[in-house]
Protein backbone atom coordinates (compact mmCIF):
# COMPACT_ATOMS: atom_id res chain seq x y z
CA UNK A 1 0.00 0.00 0.00
CA UNK A 2 1.07 3.67 -0.86
CA UNK A 3 2.72 4.69 2.79
CA UNK A 4 1.23 7.72 2.87
CA UNK A 5 -2.16 6.66 2.45
CA UNK A 6 -1.86 3.69 4.70
CA UNK A 7 -0.90 6.39 7.57
CA UNK A 8 -3.77 8.61 6.47
CA UNK A 9 -6.44 5.70 6.98
CA UNK A 10 -4.71 4.92 10.10
CA UNK A 11 -4.77 8.78 11.00
CA UNK A 12 -8.74 9.37 10.02
CA UNK A 13 -9.83 6.11 11.83
CA UNK A 14 -9.13 7.67 14.87
CA UNK A 15 -12.18 9.28 15.82
CA UNK A 16 -10.54 13.03 17.22
CA UNK A 17 -13.28 15.60 17.50
CA UNK A 18 -12.05 18.67 19.16
CA UNK A 19 -10.10 18.76 21.48
CA UNK A 20 -9.73 14.92 21.73
CA UNK A 21 -6.64 13.59 20.04
CA UNK A 22 -7.65 10.18 20.18
CA UNK A 23 -4.15 8.73 19.74
CA UNK A 24 -2.94 10.12 16.72
CA UNK A 25 -0.39 11.63 18.41
CA UNK A 26 0.96 8.76 19.78
CA UNK A 27 0.94 7.08 16.37
CA UNK A 28 2.98 9.74 14.95
CA UNK A 29 5.05 10.20 18.19
CA UNK A 30 6.39 6.08 17.72
CA UNK A 31 7.18 6.88 13.91
CA UNK A 32 8.86 9.97 14.80
CA UNK A 33 10.68 8.20 18.02
CA UNK A 34 12.56 5.53 15.93
CA UNK A 35 13.88 8.47 13.84
CA UNK A 36 15.84 9.51 16.84
CA UNK A 37 13.11 12.80 17.74
CA UNK A 38 13.20 13.46 21.31
CA UNK A 39 9.14 13.29 21.78
CA UNK A 40 7.71 15.69 24.67
CA UNK A 41 4.08 15.55 25.58
CA UNK A 42 2.60 18.90 26.37
CA UNK A 43 -0.42 19.17 27.49
CA UNK A 44 -2.25 22.28 28.48
CA UNK A 45 -5.59 22.35 30.07
CA UNK A 46 -8.13 19.79 28.44
CA UNK A 47 -5.61 19.94 25.02
CA UNK A 48 -2.83 17.59 23.68
CA UNK A 49 0.45 18.85 22.45
CA UNK A 50 3.13 17.19 20.95
CA UNK A 51 6.27 18.64 20.49
CA UNK A 52 9.21 16.42 19.04
CA UNK A 53 12.86 17.13 17.69
CA UNK A 54 15.76 16.18 15.94
CA UNK A 55 19.24 17.87 16.72
CA UNK A 56 20.17 20.46 18.61
CA UNK A 57 22.00 22.77 16.24
CA UNK A 58 19.73 25.50 14.28
CA UNK A 59 17.99 26.36 12.29
CA UNK A 60 14.89 24.54 13.16
CA UNK A 61 12.64 23.43 10.48
CA UNK A 62 9.40 23.19 11.66
CA UNK A 63 6.04 20.80 10.76
CA UNK A 64 3.22 22.05 11.95
CA UNK A 65 -0.43 20.66 11.98
CA UNK A 66 -3.41 19.37 14.22
CA UNK A 67 -4.96 16.09 14.65
CA UNK A 68 -8.33 17.58 15.72
CA UNK A 69 -11.16 17.96 13.51
CA UNK A 70 -14.61 19.44 13.51
CA UNK A 71 -17.85 17.43 13.77
CA UNK A 72 -18.97 15.28 11.09
CA UNK A 73 -22.66 16.66 10.44
CA UNK A 74 -25.67 14.61 9.70
CA UNK A 75 -23.72 11.26 9.30
CA UNK A 76 -27.08 10.22 7.05
CA UNK A 77 -25.78 12.24 4.53
CA UNK A 78 -22.07 10.78 4.67
CA UNK A 79 -21.47 7.90 1.92
CA UNK A 80 -19.79 6.02 4.68
CA UNK A 81 -19.21 6.39 8.54
CA UNK A 82 -16.89 9.45 8.46
CA UNK A 83 -14.18 7.70 11.18
CA UNK A 84 -13.86 4.68 8.83
CA UNK A 85 -11.81 5.62 5.52
CA UNK A 86 -13.45 4.18 2.36
CA UNK A 87 -11.68 4.39 -0.89
CA UNK A 88 -13.86 5.18 -3.71
CA UNK A 89 -13.63 6.13 -7.36
CA UNK A 90 -9.72 7.50 -6.08
CA UNK A 91 -10.37 9.51 -3.28
CA UNK A 92 -10.12 8.96 -0.29
CA UNK A 93 -13.79 10.01 2.12
CA UNK A 94 -13.55 10.77 5.94
CA UNK A 95 -13.42 13.42 8.49
CA UNK A 96 -9.72 15.00 8.43
CA UNK A 97 -8.75 13.73 4.96
CA UNK A 98 -8.10 17.14 3.94
CA UNK A 99 -8.19 19.18 6.82
CA UNK A 100 -5.61 18.00 7.86
CA UNK A 101 -4.41 14.21 8.38
CA UNK A 102 -3.17 13.65 5.14
CA UNK A 103 -0.87 16.41 4.79
CA UNK A 104 -0.09 15.24 8.79
CA UNK A 105 0.77 11.64 7.42
CA UNK A 106 2.71 13.04 4.10
CA UNK A 107 5.16 15.33 6.98
CA UNK A 108 5.76 11.53 8.36
CA UNK A 109 6.91 10.07 5.74
CA UNK A 110 8.89 13.07 4.34
CA UNK A 111 11.43 12.35 6.81
CA UNK A 112 11.59 8.88 7.16
CA UNK A 113 12.81 8.87 3.54
CA UNK A 114 14.68 12.31 3.72
CA UNK A 115 16.76 11.03 6.75
CA UNK A 116 17.21 7.85 5.22
CA UNK A 117 20.10 9.25 3.26
CA UNK A 118 20.55 13.14 4.85
CA UNK A 119 21.93 13.98 8.18
CA UNK A 120 19.86 17.68 8.62
CA UNK A 121 22.16 20.53 8.37
CA UNK A 122 20.06 22.18 11.89
CA UNK A 123 17.50 20.69 13.11
CA UNK A 124 13.72 19.06 12.20
CA UNK A 125 10.58 19.69 14.34
CA UNK A 126 7.20 18.69 14.62
CA UNK A 127 4.71 20.98 16.37
CA UNK A 128 1.03 19.35 16.60
CA UNK A 129 -1.93 20.26 18.76
CA UNK A 130 -5.48 18.80 19.11
CA UNK A 131 -6.67 22.24 19.53
CA UNK A 132 -6.77 23.81 15.97
CA UNK A 133 -10.64 23.85 15.32
CA UNK A 134 -11.73 24.79 18.75
CA UNK A 135 -10.80 27.69 21.20
CA UNK A 136 -7.21 28.10 19.91
CA UNK A 137 -6.15 28.64 23.49
CA UNK A 138 -4.61 25.84 25.08
CA UNK A 139 -2.78 24.37 21.76
CA UNK A 140 -0.22 25.78 19.57
CA UNK A 141 -0.47 29.34 21.06
CA UNK A 142 0.25 27.98 24.51
CA UNK A 143 3.21 25.43 23.10
CA UNK A 144 4.89 28.66 21.31
CA UNK A 145 4.79 30.51 24.72
CA UNK A 146 6.70 27.84 26.52
CA UNK A 147 9.15 27.32 23.91
CA UNK A 148 10.09 30.85 23.94
CA UNK A 149 10.31 30.33 28.06
CA UNK A 150 13.10 28.41 27.30
CA UNK A 151 14.87 30.29 24.37
CA UNK A 152 14.19 27.53 21.46
CA UNK A 153 13.57 29.11 18.11
CA UNK A 154 11.66 27.87 15.03
CA UNK A 155 13.62 29.56 11.53
CA UNK A 156 11.10 27.62 8.96
CA UNK A 157 7.51 26.56 9.96
CA UNK A 158 5.32 24.60 7.00
CA UNK A 159 1.60 23.90 8.39
CA UNK A 160 0.00 21.33 6.53
CA UNK A 161 -3.32 23.11 6.13
CA UNK A 162 -5.56 22.26 2.93
CA UNK A 163 -4.15 25.56 0.98
CA UNK A 164 -4.68 24.53 -2.67
CA UNK A 165 -7.61 25.10 -4.62
CA UNK A 166 -7.95 23.40 -7.69
CA UNK A 167 -5.05 21.30 -7.87
CA UNK A 168 -2.33 20.11 -5.45
CA UNK A 169 0.26 23.21 -5.33
CA UNK A 170 -1.55 25.53 -7.03
CA UNK A 171 -1.50 27.94 -4.10
CA UNK A 172 0.09 28.39 -1.01
CA UNK A 173 -0.89 30.78 2.46
CA UNK A 174 2.16 32.81 3.04
CA UNK A 175 0.18 35.06 5.28
CA UNK A 176 -3.53 35.48 7.19
CA UNK A 177 -5.52 38.07 8.02
CA UNK A 178 -6.03 39.10 11.76
CA UNK A 179 -9.41 38.23 13.52
CA UNK A 180 -11.38 40.31 15.61
CA UNK A 181 -14.73 39.34 17.09
CA UNK A 182 -16.80 41.42 19.24
CA UNK A 183 -19.67 40.43 21.31
CA UNK A 184 -21.96 43.90 22.67
CA UNK A 185 -25.13 43.53 24.86
CA UNK A 186 -26.95 46.50 24.46
CA UNK A 187 -29.39 47.50 27.08
CA UNK A 188 -33.27 48.91 27.21
CA UNK A 189 -35.91 48.99 29.08
CA UNK A 190 -38.74 46.14 28.81
CA UNK A 191 -42.57 47.07 28.31
CA UNK A 192 -45.71 46.06 26.71
CA UNK A 193 -45.60 47.33 22.56
CA UNK A 194 -48.30 49.61 23.15
CA UNK A 195 -46.57 51.94 25.53
CA UNK A 196 -43.17 52.70 23.73
CA UNK A 197 -43.44 55.97 25.48
CA UNK A 198 -42.35 54.12 28.69
CA UNK A 199 -40.11 51.64 27.46
CA UNK A 200 -37.05 51.60 25.35
CA UNK A 201 -36.40 48.84 22.26
CA UNK A 202 -32.60 48.29 21.91
CA UNK A 203 -33.31 46.72 18.42
CA UNK A 204 -34.05 50.16 17.18
CA UNK A 205 -31.11 51.65 19.24
CA UNK A 206 -28.70 49.22 17.26
CA UNK A 207 -29.85 49.63 14.30
CA UNK A 208 -28.85 52.63 12.92
CA UNK A 209 -24.93 51.64 14.67
CA UNK A 210 -25.15 48.05 12.46
CA UNK A 211 -26.48 50.29 9.45
CA UNK A 212 -23.41 52.65 9.55
CA UNK A 213 -21.12 49.77 10.75
CA UNK A 214 -21.91 47.78 7.41
CA UNK A 215 -21.22 50.68 5.16
CA UNK A 216 -17.94 51.62 6.19
CA UNK A 217 -15.13 50.82 4.16
CA UNK A 218 -12.08 50.12 6.27
CA UNK A 219 -9.73 50.21 3.79
CA UNK A 220 -8.66 49.12 0.37
CA UNK A 221 -6.28 46.47 1.44
CA UNK A 222 -2.98 46.54 -0.09
CA UNK A 223 -0.90 44.36 -2.05
CA UNK A 224 -0.49 41.68 -0.03
CA UNK A 225 -4.25 41.30 1.68
CA UNK A 226 -7.82 42.18 0.81
CA UNK A 227 -10.08 44.77 2.25
CA UNK A 228 -10.72 44.37 5.79
CA UNK A 229 -14.15 43.02 6.14
CA UNK A 230 -17.35 43.46 9.07
CA UNK A 231 -19.80 40.93 9.68
CA UNK A 232 -22.73 40.29 11.77
CA UNK A 233 -22.79 36.45 12.74
CA UNK A 234 -25.71 36.71 15.65
CA UNK A 235 -28.63 39.19 16.74
CA UNK A 236 -30.46 37.86 19.55
CA UNK A 237 -32.96 39.83 21.57
CA UNK A 238 -37.42 39.60 22.96
CA UNK A 239 -38.93 37.16 25.17
CA UNK A 240 -40.27 35.27 22.25
CA UNK A 241 -43.75 37.14 22.83
CA UNK A 242 -45.16 39.62 19.92
CA UNK A 243 -46.53 42.37 22.93
CA UNK A 244 -43.51 42.65 24.41
CA UNK A 245 -40.35 45.67 23.67
CA UNK A 246 -37.12 43.78 24.97
CA UNK A 247 -35.00 44.48 27.32
CA UNK A 248 -31.77 43.61 26.04
CA UNK A 249 -30.20 42.78 22.89
CA UNK A 250 -27.28 40.51 22.08
CA UNK A 251 -25.09 41.32 19.35
CA UNK A 252 -22.09 39.03 18.03
CA UNK A 253 -19.55 40.24 14.70
CA UNK A 254 -16.30 39.48 13.46
CA UNK A 255 -13.86 41.51 11.38
CA UNK A 256 -11.36 40.02 9.17
CA UNK A 257 -8.74 43.10 9.13
CA UNK A 258 -5.76 43.40 7.06
CA UNK A 259 -2.31 44.74 7.85
CA UNK A 260 -4.18 48.19 7.09
CA UNK A 261 -5.49 48.13 10.45
CA UNK A 262 -4.55 47.51 14.09
CA UNK A 263 -6.84 45.39 16.46
CA UNK A 264 -6.68 48.84 18.75
CA UNK A 265 -7.48 51.36 16.01
CA UNK A 266 -10.32 48.66 15.24
CA UNK A 267 -11.90 48.46 18.93
CA UNK A 268 -11.38 52.34 19.15
CA UNK A 269 -13.38 52.93 16.27
CA UNK A 270 -16.51 51.01 17.26
CA UNK A 271 -16.37 52.06 20.34
CA UNK A 272 -16.50 55.70 19.58
CA UNK A 273 -19.79 54.48 17.00
CA UNK A 274 -21.58 52.98 20.04
CA UNK A 275 -20.80 55.90 22.43
CA UNK A 276 -21.80 58.30 19.63
CA UNK A 277 -25.35 56.66 19.44
CA UNK A 278 -26.12 57.15 22.95
CA UNK A 279 -26.51 53.07 23.97
CA UNK A 280 -26.13 51.98 27.25
CA UNK A 281 -23.70 48.62 26.55
CA UNK A 282 -21.11 46.76 27.47
CA UNK A 283 -18.81 44.89 24.57
CA UNK A 284 -15.58 42.39 25.14
CA UNK A 285 -13.14 41.39 22.39
CA UNK A 286 -11.66 38.36 21.15
CA UNK A 287 -8.44 38.57 19.57
CA UNK A 288 -8.36 35.45 17.69
CA UNK A 289 -5.03 36.28 15.86
CA UNK A 290 -2.81 39.14 14.30
CA UNK A 291 -2.66 39.31 10.54
CA UNK A 292 0.88 38.04 9.30
CA UNK A 293 2.98 37.93 6.70
CA UNK A 294 5.86 35.90 5.33
CA UNK A 295 7.83 37.93 2.90
CA UNK A 296 9.63 36.19 -0.19
CA UNK A 297 12.73 34.70 0.89
CA UNK A 298 14.50 30.90 1.45
CA UNK A 299 11.28 29.53 2.57
CA UNK A 300 8.65 30.62 0.05
CA UNK A 301 11.43 30.05 -2.80
CA UNK A 302 11.77 25.97 -1.37
CA UNK A 303 8.20 25.85 -1.05
CA UNK A 304 7.84 27.02 -4.78
CA UNK A 305 10.62 25.04 -5.94
CA UNK A 306 9.46 21.85 -4.72
CA UNK A 307 6.14 22.64 -6.28
CA UNK A 308 7.42 23.08 -9.29
CA UNK A 309 9.72 19.74 -9.14
CA UNK A 310 6.99 17.30 -8.42
CA UNK A 311 3.83 19.04 -10.16
CA UNK A 312 5.34 21.19 -12.91
CA UNK A 313 3.09 24.18 -12.19
CA UNK A 314 3.80 28.06 -10.83
CA UNK A 315 1.94 28.85 -7.76
CA UNK A 316 0.65 31.30 -6.19
CA UNK A 317 1.68 32.89 -2.85
CA UNK A 318 -1.66 33.99 -1.38
CA UNK A 319 -2.68 35.12 1.88
CA UNK A 320 -6.92 34.15 1.80
CA UNK A 321 -8.85 32.08 3.23
CA UNK A 322 -9.59 32.01 7.35
CA UNK A 323 -7.36 31.80 10.09
CA UNK A 324 -4.85 28.83 10.96
CA UNK A 325 -2.12 28.11 13.73
CA UNK A 326 0.46 30.33 11.77
CA UNK A 327 -0.76 32.97 13.41
CA UNK A 328 0.96 32.17 16.79
CA UNK A 329 4.11 31.35 15.14
CA UNK A 330 5.10 33.65 12.50
CA UNK A 331 5.33 36.72 15.47
CA UNK A 332 8.01 34.77 17.28
CA UNK A 333 10.21 35.84 14.15
CA UNK A 334 9.83 32.54 12.06
CA UNK A 335 9.15 31.70 8.19
CA UNK A 336 5.99 30.51 7.90
CA UNK A 337 4.05 29.17 4.85
CA UNK A 338 0.92 26.73 4.51
CA UNK A 339 0.77 23.47 1.80
CA UNK A 340 -1.48 20.99 1.87
CA UNK A 341 -3.89 19.40 -0.60
CA UNK A 342 -7.04 20.85 -1.86
CA UNK A 343 -9.66 22.36 0.58
CA UNK A 344 -12.73 22.30 -1.19
CA UNK A 345 -14.32 19.57 0.75
CA UNK A 346 -13.03 20.87 4.25
CA UNK A 347 -15.68 20.97 6.75
CA UNK A 348 -18.01 19.34 4.69
CA UNK A 349 -19.79 16.18 4.46
CA UNK A 350 -18.04 13.59 2.66
CA UNK A 351 -14.75 15.45 3.18
CA UNK A 352 -12.09 13.59 1.16
CA UNK A 353 -8.62 13.73 -0.52
CA UNK A 354 -7.62 12.58 -3.71
CA UNK A 355 -5.36 9.32 -3.18
CA UNK A 356 -2.70 10.40 -6.00
CA UNK A 357 -2.13 13.65 -4.60
CA UNK A 358 -1.05 11.80 -1.40
CA UNK A 359 2.55 10.84 -2.73
CA UNK A 360 2.92 14.13 -4.45
CA UNK A 361 2.17 15.68 -1.56
CA UNK A 362 4.62 13.88 0.62
CA UNK A 363 7.56 14.35 -2.07
CA UNK A 364 7.15 18.12 -1.96
CA UNK A 365 7.67 17.79 1.86
CA UNK A 366 10.69 15.82 1.26
CA UNK A 367 12.17 18.20 -1.34
CA UNK A 368 11.69 21.28 0.38
CA UNK A 369 13.91 19.72 3.28
CA UNK A 370 16.47 19.05 0.91
CA UNK A 371 16.56 22.50 0.07
CA UNK A 372 17.12 23.91 3.46
CA UNK A 373 18.36 21.21 5.55
CA UNK A 374 20.13 19.04 2.72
Amino acid sequence: MNPVLELTRDLVARASVTPDDAGCQALMAARLEALGFRIESLPFGDVDNLWARLGDAGPVFCFAGHTDVVPPGPLDEWHSLPFVPEEKAGWLYGRGTADMKASLAAMIVACERFLAHTRPQGSIAFLITSDEEGPAQDGTRAVMEHLQARGEAIRYCLVGEPSSAKRLGDTVRVGRRGSLSGDVTVRGIQGHVAYPDIARNPVHDVLPVLAELTRIRWDDGNAHFPPTTFQVSNINSGTGFRNVIPGELDLKFNLRYCTEQSMEGLTARIGELLDKAGLEYSVSWRDAGRPFLTEPGELTEAVSAAIRDVAGIETELSTGGGTSDGRFIAPTGAQVVELGPVNASIHKVNERVLIDDLEPLAAMYERVLSRLMG
